[in-house]
Formats: structure tokens, sequence, C-alpha cells
């Protein structure tokens, strides 16, 4: 088994692969968050940046017809430009502390981006050019943990893009940023043989809740369903920061 990881482990990595891809679906955000989170309490996070990395991609890639018209190309390079920078500074920080500390790390800036989640922050125009980038740099340091789309999904929700352009974008950069990140892991030691074993056994069941969130498959209302996904994440950061503490 991947990580050494024994039955209990894996059915409730099962069920959280589930749940983040059902959300993933539902939300269009989360899927790397809830299971790198839900994975703390059972492993080192840092065991499933790379495998969240190609399941995301995998996603993204699935998502993406259709969208290339809307892409915000000039947001999406200078996105890439800043997390060319913030990537290996996060990975050399992270990959040089303790299991625990790797488990307190991820759960702070979990709490912290549900935290500016549910505040819904926002601004009076679109922010162009240099912000970007800026915002790029955080999205890198974020994604060393594997989680670099939750701060630059609460940057654009925070200004008064078109919803299409919004999602567009972030399919364009997705992609891209991991593309980017790939050979970043191999290097720091994050990609093993036991990374493509536990994303093949993920992958139908992170297909088939995706599939199922996208057909809102509970008739819940969209606002409620992700003020109820934020709240769902920021409880297991809050068992991940308690593990570590403890």
């Amino acid at each position: 088994m991947p990580y050494d990881l024994g039955p209990l482990a894996l059915l409730w990595l099962a069920v959280a692969c589930f749940v983040a891809g059902f959300v993933r679906g539902y939300s269009g955000f989360g899927y790397s968050a809830l299971l790198i989170a839900a994975a703390s309490l059972v492993t080192n996070p840092l065991n499933f940046v790379a495998v969240v990395v190609i399941l995301e991609t995998l996603m993204s890639l699935q998502a993406a017809k259709g969208a290339g018209p809307d892409v915000d190309w000039r947001r999406v390079w200078w996105l890439l430009g800043g997390a060319a920078i913030g990537l290996p500074l996060g990975l050399w920080i992270l990959t040089g502390v303790s299991e625990d500390t790797a488990r307190a790390v991820v759960s702070g800036y979990v709490l912290l981006m549900c935290a500016v989640l549910l505040a819904g922050w926002r601004l009076s125009r679109e922010v162009s050019g240099p912000a970007n980038g800026v915002a790029g740099v955080i999205s890198g340091l974020a994604n060393a943990p594997g989680m670099g789309g939750l701060p630059v999904a609460a940057f654009f929700a925070a200004q008064p893009m078109q919803a299409t352009v919004f999602r567009a974008t972030l399919i364009a950069y997705f992609p891209l940023l991991d593309l980017y990140s790939a050979p970043l892991y191999w290097y720091a030691g994050l990609v093993t043989w036991d990374t493509l074993w536990a994303a093949l056994l993920a992958l139908p069941i992170t297909l088939v809740a995706n599939w199922l969130g996208g057909r809102h498959f509970f008739g819940t209302d969209p606002q409620e369903f992700r003020r109820f996904a934020i709240v769902l994440l920021a409880g297991l950061a809050l068992l991940g920061l308690g593990k570590a503490l403890v």
C-alpha cells in the first residue's frame, strides 16, 4: 500500500477523496486543501502534495473544453511569473522542517484561507498588472504544500470579474502551475512510486465524485454548500493543528 498506510487510513482517505472531489465539482474549489488536510491526520501531508497536483491537473484538463476564449492570459502570465519565485522558496522552507511542523504550517494556512473566504472581502474594481504577480508569489508559496489555488481563488473572488473569465482563467492557470511544479516536487523528493500508486487509486473516486458534484447531486443552494465546504475544511485543519501541537 502507498506510504505504508493501514486499512483504516486508506478507508479514511478514500472517503476524504470522494468528499473533496464532490466539493470541487460542485463549488469549483477545495479539492487539494480538503484532501491534504485529511491526509495530515494519518500521514505526513507532504506525501500527498504531488498526488493532488496530478489529480487537479486531470480535472482541470477535463473542464478546459470551451474555456479558451474567456481566459485572461495577461493575468495568467503575471500569476505564473510570481509563482516562479514563490514555489521554490516555499519548497525550500517546507521540506526542511519536521512532519509535525509541516502539519502545523499546512493547517494554519488552511485556517487562514478559510477565514478569508468566509469574510467575503471585496475590492471596488478589478486589479491588473503587478498585483497579479504578487498574488502569484503567494500562490507559489502556497503550492509548496499543493494548495496554490486557494489564494488565487480568494483574490479573484474579491474582484468584480465576470464569472466566465474567473473560471476560464483559473482553468488555464492551474495546469501551467502544475507543469512548472512537477520537476521541482521531484527534485525536492516529493515524487516517488508511492505518488503514482496513490494517484492511480484515487483517480476513479475523484472523477466519479467530481462528476456527481458537477451534476448538483444534492439540491443544495450553492452559497450554502460553499459555506459548508469551508467550515468542513476549517474543521479538518483544526484537527490537523491539534495533532501537530499535541
